[in-house]
């Protein structure tokens, strides 16, 4: 069943909402534990905060159709990249990289479409604002969503060692 969702950009007074859909979506994944959840909130809500008065930060909220409760959200982080080629075009790409961050949606509303809504409307900005390169980590169950949308697997490798010493 899909549902109709308001979309709204997250303003500095949803910050809580964000900090909390974070610590929620890495409980879900099981990858947090009960001890660190208001650790991991506290740090969201500080860092998110400095994140969107920098500019450095963009995210939405989505509502179902003629109400005020927020029942999925996602973000963007933006970060510089050096001009690189675009393999076989012959051309440059040049413009920030956006990841994805942060989508979560409250279980009940799970499979209605807000995920979809959301990612539609990052996706739409991100082309508005000349980003050169849309990028997100895939839990398995939004996975298949975001192939959908047209994301695909990278050669993208992540360093697993110790950096702290």
């Amino acid at each position: 069943m899909s549902e109709s969702f308001t979309i709204r950009r997250a303003e500095l007074a949803d910050v809580p909402i964000i900090a909390r859909h974070r610590a929620q979506m890495f409980r879900d994944m099981g990858e947090l534990e009960d001890a660190q959840y208001p650790s991991l909130v506290e740090a969201t809500r500080r860092l998110v905060t400095r994140m969107i008065q920098a500019g450095e930060y963009v995210a939405w909220l989505a509502a179902p159709a003629g109400r005020a409760e927020v029942v999925a959200g996602a973000g963007v982080q933006l970060r510089t990249l050096l001009p690189r080629p675009i393999a076989g075009r012959g051309a440059i790409r040049e413009g920030p990289e956006a990841i994805v961050l942060n989508v979560y949606t409250e279980p009940a509303w799970r499979r209605k479409g807000a995920a979809r809504a959301l990612m539609e409307h990052v996706i739409r900005w991100a082309r508005e604002q000349g980003v050169g390169r849309l990028v997100l980590h895939a839990s398995l169950e939004g996975r298949p969503l975001y192939e959908q949308l047209g994301f695909e697997p990278t050669n993208e490798m992540r360093f697993m060692g110790a950096l702290d010493g």
